[in-house]
């Protein structure tokens, strides 16, 4: 049987590194891609390669073309690419979007939108058939006032994308798919400046807590797997009712 082989990009840290787990459990090669924390990467892969895969970590920036090329080339010495998660994202801080500098806002831009944009496109060159599963977030439809709009457009933007490409791309046997998850406990908060967010906002949600990123890696490991083989251009949503 031919192992699945999965190209995620942030894949070393929170959601990330909890999906390659996930992946790696579920008989995936993996391929990870990491803005700059070696250490974490490093950890990551051998936890996956505890589990049977085989995994290889690339630094890279994925709004930048040659990094992508590089990513996905380095993957191709594995095997034919099954599945893509475009999971790389940055918040660009909190606070109201007259506070944000311009050179923050266009870097939100360029890896939450650019970055997927390029993976995507990337993938698709080399797939033959198989899945790709986009990181959103429930701030796409909430706005995220005082907090990130920026980001919340952005991750529109990525809920755009999995609609239309998820109808170009059906006819190629490749599906398209999308997860957006609400406060997830993981550094992003801390990333973004705000370490205790995820503890402070939990109780406000339907559920009574933030998430996990394990929850979130199961339901990117479902997207990917035959079990979702009739699902494409859906966005589910992770969020605990929020």
């Amino acid at each position: 049987m031919i192992r699945p082989l999965t190209v995620v990009t942030g894949g070393t840290r929170g959601i990330g590194a909890a999906t390659a787990a996930r992946l790696a459990a579920d008989g995936h090669d993996l391929v990870l891609s990491y803005a700059s924390d070696g250490e974490a990467a490093a950890k990551t892969a051998a936890l996956a390669e505890a589990a049977g895969a085989r995994c290889v970590t690339v630094a890279a920036d994925v709004s930048v073309q040659a990094d992508v090329d590089r990513l996905f080339d380095t993957a191709a010495e594995l095997g034919v690419i099954t599945g893509l998660v475009n999971n790389a994202g940055i918040t660009g801080g909190f606070g109201r979007l007259a506070d944000a500098e311009p050179a923050t806002l266009q870097r939100v831009i360029d890896v939450n939108v650019v970055g997927v944009l390029l993976c995507c496109r990337r993938a698709i060159a080399d797939m033959n058939g198989g899945a790709i599963v986009n990181v959103s977030s429930g701030a796409a439809t909430l706005g995220s006032p005082g907090d990130y709009v920026h980001y919340a457009a952005s991750k529109a933007a990525v809920d755009t994308l999995t609609l239309g490409l998820s109808k170009e791309l059906g006819p190629d046997g490749i599906r398209v798919n999308a997860v957006a998850p609400g406060i997830i406990d993981t550094d992003m908060h801390a990333s973004g400046g705000d370490p205790g967010r995820a503890a402070r906002v939990g109780p406000q949600i339907p559920l009574g807590r933030a998430g996990t990123a394990e929850e979130v890696a199961a339901a990117i490991a479902w997207l990917l797997s035959p079990e979702a083989s009739y699902t494409t251009g859906a966005v589910l949503r992770v969020a605990g009712g929020r």
